[in-house]
Formats: structure tokens, C-alpha cells, sequence
């Protein structure tokens, strides 16, 4: 488990949002929220939907100051020729950030993605400003994530930080959403909020 360790850096190819080709380093973006995710192939199935389906959300995670990085073990040509392969062959289109190749499996192993078949699996991690991991997610092949999920998890992570960074430390309940209250990690703020109905799920 990587949960409040650095997160595994790395210098890997990527193919580009203009379709060139740059080594990328996880350490590059410092100072920024990263959402790493890890996915099995390019030119699969559910790969098609979430690939695309976090380019979508990508201008609110850039409003929060937040990089989205996509990885797996194909080549940066196969990511380049997925993204102009035509949609009705199953193409993917413009993807408007980094998608790293590593071919070397080295990244999936350092962040104990990779699976028995060499693929990774759906491995999604939240690495903070200084470049530690603050959350992490595995799904198996089948099952597609919940993108909203990602966004969810940006906003209460730095939700928590400035409510510490301004000397009033709360945290976050369940199912908690940008603009909901947050909890003071006391029992007495959890008998508060028992008392006034309990937590709302």
C-alpha cells in the first residue's frame, strides 16, 4: 500500500495531447494535485469509455489546480494510433493529457498494479502537492470507475488541507460533496452530529 508514502516517481514516454512524443517524470508536475491512472490496453472495451471519459472532466480537475496522467503497458505509438485510429473502428479521438507507455511494466509494479496476464488493472492514485499518495483504488478489467469519483476525491483532499493549513483541521464523512460541511476529528463533534440527526449518506 502506498497511502501516505511518495509516490514511486518515474521517467517514462508519453504520447502527447498534440500526438507528439516527450518523456514525462511523475516528479515534473510537483506543486500540482495528480490523478494517476492506470487501465488495461489500449483499443479495449471499458478502456474506451474511461480514457476519454476523464478528458472530458479534465477542465474541472485543471480548475483545482489537479494533472490527470493516464498509464498502461502499450507502447506510446500504440496510444498514438489508438487516439487516430477513426471513432466508428473504435478509435478514441484527441485526449488532452500525457499517456504514458510503460512497456518496461517497471511503473505498474512500483504502484502493484500490474496483473498475472502483464496488463495492468484499474489502478487510480491521488498524489498531493508534494508528490505523496493520499488515496489509491484497484478495479478489476470489467468493472469501469466512477469518474465523478476521482473529482470527489481532489475536492475532499483539499478540502482537508486548507481547512489545516488555516489552523481549523476538519475532515471528511461519508459520501461528503464540495459545499457540504465538514467534521472536526473529535467525538464531540460526532455527538454533535449524531444528535442532530447523524450523518447524512
Amino acid at each position: 500500500m502506498l497511502i501516505d508514502r511518495p509516490a514511486p516517481d518515474f521517467d517514462a514516454p508519453a504520447c502527447m495531447p498534440d500526438n507528439s512524443f516527450k518523456n514525462i517524470r511523475l516528479s515534473d508536475y510537483k506543486g500540482k494535485h495528480v490523478i494517476l491512472f492506470f487501465y488495461p490496453a489500449d483499443f479495449t472495451f471499458v478502456c474506451a469509455s474511461e480514457v476519454p471519459g476523464f478528458g472530458k472532466l479534465l477542465k474541472e480537475f485543471e480548475a483545482r489546480n489537479t494533472v490527470i496522467l493516464g498509464c498502461s503497458t502499450d507502447t506510446e505509438h500504440a496510444h498514438k494510433g489508438w487516439k487516430i485510429l477513426p471513432k466508428e473502428s473504435g478509435g478514441i479521438g484527441e485526449i488532452p493529457y500525457p499517456m504514458v507507455s510503460d512497456k518496461t511494466k517497471e511503473i505498474a509494479m512500483a504502484y502493484d498494479v500490474l496483473q498475472a496476464d502483464g496488463l495492468c488493472c484499474r489502478g487510480l492514485f491521488l498524489i498531493d502537492k508534494e508528490g505523496v499518495v493520499k488515496a489509491e483504488h484497484k478495479n478489476c478489467d470489467p468493472l469501469g470507475r466512477n469518474l465523478d469519483e476521482a473529482l470527489r476525491l481532489v475536492d475532499a483532499l483539499q478540502f482537508h488541507e486548507k481547512s489545516k493549513a488555516e489552523g481549523n483541521t476538519q475532515v471528511c464523512p461519508a459520501s461528503w460533496k464540495l459545499g457540504k460541511k465538514g467534521l472536526k476529528p473529535t467525538m464531540e463533534a460526532v455527538g454533535a452530529q449524531n444528535m442532530e440527526g447523524g450523518f447524512q449518506i
